[in-house]
């Protein structure tokens, strides 16, 4: 019988469970409900996702290995989930706990760190060994891949960009602790924050906050269309954020290329905005230029959590 793996891509408001062949084909796939409030309780979630999956979906190949992505610091080697974020560490054996629990080899990694995985191995890795991949979605990470190898640092948080200061003037506070970082100016989360804390400034702002959720990134770009004044604002400081960013991690890792993923740049709106605001002389050497990821991205971190899983059997196997 043909093998496959079971994948997992788990975010903050869902889990993506699929079974994925050993070429990268998504054979099936189910979302769940998640949470990630405590890495406990995400593992509760997780196991009872899986179960349902393998009961109710079920396999149409023989599952021998299991791959999973999550949000915040991994160890990957060691298959330890570290923390969510730095107020929210519980560290757990989370790749020994699900290969016991469902009798297979698991291996574990960061969200972005397997869409990197992805890029590499169905993407712009086709052709290029130096590239950076950029998620701009509820948050903001990245992952250089230098000379064929991602970068992950030595306390397993390098590509964590969403830290990184673009607006030395801005009163705007990071969870990090510092101000001006380009993650609460530009992510899907960080302009819908802006939004509302500029809104009284902007009376006049056809921009309706709602009662519950966030306002979306389609709204804020229509209203950047129709000359909305606190879309302006808001939307040419995220360009702006992003572009310095950008051109920053250019400057350390030297790539050919540099590929965003994520729900801000899903379409072409943001990314058609911000070519204009990288500078010719920076980005000389990115022969290949700045563009979205060819991956679906509904599945980009579905496929590369499939990626630790087949690399896992290919060990286990050699």
């Amino acid at each position: 019988m043909e093998k496959s793996v079971l994948a997992v891509d788990l975010g903050g408001t869902k889990i993506l469970i699929g079974e994925v062949s050993l070429d990268g084909e998504v054979l099936g796939s189910k979302i769940y409900e998640s949470t990630v409030i405590s890495q406990e309780q995400a593992f509760e979630t997780l196991a009872a996702g899986l179960r349902d999956y393998i009961k109710h979906v079920g396999l149409r190949r023989e599952a021998a290995a299991i791959g999973i992505g999550v949000v915040g610091r991994v160890n990957t080697r060691e298959g330890i989930w570290l923390e969510i974020d730095p107020s929210r560490s519980q560290p757990i054996e989370l790749a020994q706990k699900i290969s016991e629990l469902f009798e297979m080899p698991c291996t574990i990694g960061n969200d972005v760190y397997c869409a990197t995985l992805a890029e590499q191995k169905w993407g712009c890795g086709t052709y290029s060994d130096n590239f950076i991949y950029m998620n701009i979605g509820t948050g903001i990470a990245a992952r250089c891949v230098v000379n064929g190898e991602p970068i992950i640092g030595g306390h397993f948080n390098a590509g964590e960009v969403g830290h990184h200061v673009v607006d030395y003037d801005s009163d705007v506070q990071c969870l990090c602790g510092r101000k001006g970082c380009v993650e609460p100016l530009a992510s899907g989360l960080g302009m819908h924050n802006r939004i509302v804390a500029l809104k009284p400034s902007y009376p006049d702002s056809a921009i309706v906050i709602p009662n519950e959720g966030r306002v979306g990134v389609e709204e804020i770009f229509a209203g950047y269309d129709h000359g909305d004044p606190l879309c302006t604002e808001v939307v040419d400081t995220a360009l702006q954020a992003v572009a310095e960013t950008i051109m920053n991690m250019v400057r350390f890792s030297d790539p050919d290329t540099v590929v965003l993923g994520g729900g801000v740049v899903s379409g072409s709106w943001f990314m058609d905005k911000l070519q204009s605001r990288l500078q010719a002389k920076t980005m000389r050497f990115v022969i290949n230029g700045v563009k979205k990821t060819a991956i679906d991205e509904a599945y980009i971190g579905l496929k590369g959590a499939s990626r630790l899983a087949i690399r896992t059997m290919s060990k286990l196997e050699a």
